[in-house]
């Protein structure tokens, strides 16, 4: 229950620098599936920013299971993946390019900068 879904340390350093590279967003946006984390929407791009525990980051050390109740936490996890590649499926019906910035790529600032940017710049 302590655990944020809005506004978690992560979300906050990505909302910082791209607003320093100079661009503008949408917080949040509840009209678009999955509500993205960041909506560009003349650009029709959003960025999703993603714990590794919980949205099960492929071969990240933070990724891993907890020895206690194993079964509920599988579960737990194979449906938030599930529902990330949904998310994913619907943005691409729809025309919506997506970015997702793990929480572990964050260590390296000049890394993640240039994707966002390269990312958002793309025609």
């Amino acid at each position: 229950s302590k655990v944020r879904s809005k506004n978690s340390k992560p979300e906050m350093t990505v909302r910082r620098l791209v607003y320093a590279l100079g661009y503008r967003y949408r917080l949040h946006d509840s009209t678009l599936p999955g509500t993205p984390d960041l909506a560009f929407r003349k650009r029709k791009k959003v960025i999703f920013v993603h714990g590794c525990f919980w949205h099960k980051h492929p071969g990240c050390s933070k990724a891993r299971l907890p020895e206690s109740r194993l079964e509920f936490w599988k579960e737990k996890m194979e449906r938030n993946a599930e529902r990330d590649r949904l998310i994913g499926s619907q943005l691409d019906r729809l025309g919506w390019k997506y970015l997702i910035v793990w929480q572990c790529q964050l260590k390296d600032l000049e890394y993640i900068t240039r994707e966002i940017r390269a990312f958002l710049d793309e025609l």
